[in-house]
């Protein structure tokens, strides 16, 4: 079994109430009309708590979710038991490393999405990832994928500072807000990854009340080592888009998005 990767241990609890208050997150939109246009069943790679899973399923597509994370799976699970009937039977998880996680099926989507791809550190586990998510592709199937373009001038500034990202309440009658800071702790140019903590603090009444944190590191690509990747995976771009509105690939994209299919 390769190395262990990010498990989300104490971000899982967290997850949802921050990307609930994230504005700009864009996704959505994008692989709801990718799955109605192409249809299931949908395989969603390192699918989470369901931010993008749920929403797929509640249109009645079949989707299928696998995750390394059981403290993310186990939240997916538990939001499952409040959705209808008719949701939850569309639904099928499976924890399994995306590195290596083999389901015996096919489908005519993959899907990975917010960019766990991101989470793959070295060359090695990144063409393995592809070459798993690929090797569930059915015939003429497409793998959708997306990272965020580097911003190159930001990278390596304000190392050691605590930015705030979020602050939400975790229920409408809670007396507490919860508030995420961002700290970038190092810079890795070399073998392009940056480490950084999410810092959770809860406060009541203007006190803080939990402090929690957990660290990560993600990698960052430019397109030619992602080209690179896709020729070393076997897999060629149907489409490549620059942002979730399907802007060009570009000196102003905010993302890398990639269509794939097998090469011929």
């Amino acid at each position: 079994m390769p190395p262990a990767i990010d498990s989300y241990s104490v971000t899982a609890k967290y997850y949802d109430g921050a990307y609930a208050a994230k504005q700009d997150l864009l996704d959505l939109p994008f692989y709801l009309e990718l799955a109605e246009q192409i249809g299931g069943p949908i395989l969603e790679v390192a699918c989470g708590t369901g931010r993008v899973l749920l929403p797929i399923a509640r249109k009645g597509i079949e989707i299928y979710g696998v995750d390394n994370s059981p403290p993310m799976l186990k939240i997916l699970e538990k939001h499952l038991t409040r959705e209808p009937h008719e949701v939850r039977q569309k639904v099928t998880l499976h924890e399994g490393d995306m590195r290596d996680f083999r389901l015996g099926s096919r489908y005519p989507l993959v899907i990975i999405p917010f960019r766990p791809m991101q989470h793959m550190h070295t060359v090695e586990d990144q063409v393995s990832a592809l070459i798993s998510a690929a090797s569930h592709l059915s015939p003429g199937g497409i793998l959708a994928v997306d990272v965020f373009y580097p911003k190159f001038d930001l990278l390596t500034t304000k190392i050691g500072d605590e930015v705030l990202e979020f602050e939400w309440s975790p229920g409408p009658d809670s007396a507490e807000v919860v508030r995420r800071y961002f700290r970038k702790d190092s810079v890795d140019k070399i073998h392009q990854i940056f480490y950084f903590t999410f810092i959770y603090r809860t406060i009541r009444a203007g006190d803080l009340i939990l402090e929690e944190t957990e660290a990560f590191q993600l990698s960052y690509f430019t397109y030619p080592h992602l080209r690179a990747l896709l020729l070393l995976a076997g897999l060629e771009p149907v489409a490549e888009y620059g942002s979730f509105a399907k802007d060009r690939l570009d000196n102003a994209a905010q993302q890398m998005i990639f269509l794939l299919r097998k090469a011929s």
